[in-house]
């Protein structure tokens, strides 16, 4: 019998998530593990042991288990990649520092330049040259490319080599031709090709790409060879799945290839169960909030779609500032991401203010509430002593907090400092991580041209659901809603999300001088690939939609929008029907259109998506719930109401159809809900919490 069990695992900075999904069943189990930073697959391994030993299931009757994680964003990051080499055309190795000659701040006369993965030493250029059109202007020289891969490896002892020759995006027979040449001489060096990671115009955007995956890729490959084996050694013989940061579902093989394609691949997660429970409770316009331990990310989705993009900027040396990144051409779920979560670490700064974040005291030694090693309190701490967590029912009682140890590091590390009293401090880290998280979502909707008032909040991770109510406010939100298993939502994500993929060709040309042929012919080549990857993931061929877009413009502007393009519409007859859908996304963008000045198309895009999957939450329920909705009371803080007799409710009794009333605090084994007064709770069919804010 083919095995039903499917396990979604989610690595936080602070905690591991699952949920175990049997399809034949429909039964759901949800866990959580503090992640081990120095080894994340030591805790998925752990997770999922207990998780088939609560579940009385065997390894064996593992489909799948479908992964994500922030081990590309974090190397990026922390600058622990692979020591890189870059073969280029002779006369363009700097390239990467030259970059699109644009200051990023332009008032700043001490600018720290955007972050380069490879110096200088180890970008060596050869003879070659390619035109635009991708004809051979000047053949590879290849005992040159056989040197320099020579000298990279000998001289310079790089563990992984990028190529990137001009225009291989129209051409890539010369970064295959040099591949050919540098395996001959180091067959198991890692090595990278832009035409094939990237292959799109812009030769800066698709070297930074290319260099940046030669960067990871020997770290991820050595994770997932790991992760295999270990899995392996518990019995398990099914599929190991793995999040693209565009929310679709992918194979090893390509993340072992491609991992650079993994680089938002967590969040996106979260923003992929956000549309799952966007579409079931019928919202429209929804902003996705994730507040985990460590970051808290927010993302538009609409019409149960979360809002894409196709570049991304890494490691930014100012978070905010467009331009001080690593230009990175992937396609990303499009979300805000600020270093908020419940391990946020908030201090007094040098001129005697509070500040919260984003230093987080992550998984070790975590906050000061969890007794392991932690001195700094926490936006876990605050909320701890505000009354909104209960010591005894942290993790559904595995773990208990410590209200004492909190009560003394707030009163040294900020009472004190700033003769307030510890409810003060505490309720200012509350509002402050609050504050912050507002600003951004204020900011990233402004970008989009979006008014948050007209937007559903969606809150999960372990404490968004304390948050929401007090983010809510602040945005001037009218409702909000919670899913049953906030606290792994994200990990959920990673059952509902399709198998899906990406590809793209860079062909320049007027809408009026294109080669259809040529066109169709890049089409074909991108969906071969695209369905092979797919029916790798678990996807059946025949279930594989196709959805095409090209990013356009009018010819002399200097950035492009991408256009969705109208089935059947790849030849003449299709222009008309083309112009239509490129004026409709430029007046979505830009509020005008300019029709008598001539249009051309840069990149086609090809989507593939195979159908998700639906699951009910209604059968999550841990051993010892009760029947009892209510719990009881306990004091809880609320700004101009102080502490107030707060109810507090079993989330696992509530049945669709009851309505509370608040102030109120409704518990789960992984996640807590806050909601202040002036606030109403009904539970809808499917055990989603919408919160009425009046």
């Amino acid at each position: 019998m083919e095995p039903t069990v499917r396990i979604g695992v989610d690595v936080g900075g602070t905690f591991t998530d699952f949920v175990l999904f049997d399809e034949k069943s429909g039964r759901v189990h949800t866990g959580k593990r503090l992640t081990t930073p120095q080894d994340p697959s030591e805790a998925i391994i752990e997770g999922v042991k207990r998780m088939l030993a609560e579940t009385g299931f065997a390894p064996a009757d593992l489909h799948s288990v479908v992964h994500g994680t922030t081990l590309v964003t974090n190397t990026i990051i922390e600058r622990t990649g692979a020591s890189v080499g870059l073969i280029t055309t002779e006369g363009y190795r700097d390239t990467l520092e030259i970059g699109k000659e644009i200051r990023y701040d332009l008032y700043d006369l001490f600018i720290e330049p955007a972050p380069t993965l490879v110096p200088r030493h180890r970008r060596l250029g050869v003879p070659q040259r390619m035109d635009p059109d991708g004809n051979v202007l000047l053949a590879l020289d290849e005992e040159a490319v056989r040197q320099a891969a020579r000298k990279l490896v000998d001289e310079y002892k790089v563990e992984a080599i990028a190529v990137s020759f001009l225009h291989s995006y129209r051409n890539p027979a010369h970064e295959k031709q040099a591949r050919a040449v540098i395996a001959a001489e180091f067959p198991d060096l890692p090595l990278t090709l832009s035409g094939e990671v990237a292959p799109e115009i812009r030769e800066f955007e698709r070297t930074s790409t290319a260099c940046a995956n030669a960067y990871v890729q020997p770290r991820m490959r050595r994770y997932l060879d790991k992760l295999q084996t270990s899995l392996a050694a518990l019995g398990f013989r099914g599929h190991l799945y793995i999040m693209l940061s565009g929310g679709g579902i992918t194979s090893v093989r390509e993340a072992r290839e491609f991992p650079i394609r993994l680089i938002e691949s967590g969040p996106a997660a979260g923003a992929m169960a956000s549309a799952f429970f966007s579409r079931l409770a019928g919202l429209d316009r929804v902003i996705s909030f994730d507040m985990g331990g460590t970051t808290a990310k927010m993302c538009l989705v609409e019409n149960a779609s979360p809002n894409r993009k196709h570049d991304f900027e890494a490691g930014r040396v100012r978070r905010f500032m467009k331009g001080s990144g690593m230009p990175l051409k992937v396609s990303v779920v499009d979300m805000i991401e600020i270093g908020a979560g419940g391990g946020s670490i908030a201090r007094v700064d040098d001129i005697g203010l509070m500040k919260v974040g984003p230093r987080s005291a992550g998984a070790s030694p975590g906050p000061v509430c969890y007794g392991l090693g932690g001195t700094e309190p926490t936006v876990t701490d605050g909320d701890l002593i505000l009354g909104y967590l209960d010591p005894k029912y942290f993790l559904g009682g595995e773990m208990a907090l410590d209200p004492d140890r909190v009560k003394r590091a707030i009163d040294g590390k900020l009472s004190q400092p700033l003769r307030v009293s510890q409810t003060d401090a505490a309720h200012g880290i509350h509002r402050m991580v609050n504050e912050n998280m507002a600003a951004a979502t204020r900011m990233h909707l402004a970008e989009k041209g979006r008014d948050p008032r007209r937007y559903t909040l969606i809150a999960f991770g372990g404490a968004g659901p304390v948050h929401a109510w007090g983010l809510a406010k602040l945005l001037k939100l009218s409702r909000m809603v919670v899913p049953l298993g906030a606290g792994v939502t994200s990990a959920l994500g990673f059952l509902v999300a399709p198998p899906a993929t990406d590809n793209v060709r860079s062909y320049v040309a007027r809408l009026d001088q294109i080669d259809w042929a040529h066109v169709r012919r890049l089409y074909a080549e991108m969906e071969a690939e695209a369905k092979e990857l797919l029916v790798e993931a678990g996807a059946r061929a025949e279930a594989i939609e196709l959805h095409l877009s090209a990013d356009m413009r009018h010819i002399g502007q200097g950035f492009e929008i991408n256009v969705p393009l109208p089935k059947g519409s790849l030849g003449p007859e299709g222009l008309a029907a083309i112009r239509a859908s490129f004026f409709n996304s430029y007046s979505q963008h830009f509020g005008r259109t300019v029709e008598t000045i001539p249009i051309e198309a840069l990149s086609w895009r090809l989507t593939c998506v195979a159908p998700g999957r639906d699951i009910r939450l209604d059968s999550v329920r841990p051993p010892s719930t009760g029947t009892v909705a209510r719990r009881g009371t306990r004091q809880a803080y609320f700004a101009g109401h102080g502490y107030v007799d707060c109810a507090v409710y079993d989330r696992y009794a509530l049945k669709p159809g009851d309505r509370l009333e608040g102030p109120a605090v409704i518990e789960e084994r992984e996640s807590t809900c806050v909601v202040g007064p002036d606030s109403t709770v009904t539970v809808d069919p499917v055990y989603n919490l919408i919160v009425d804010i009046r």
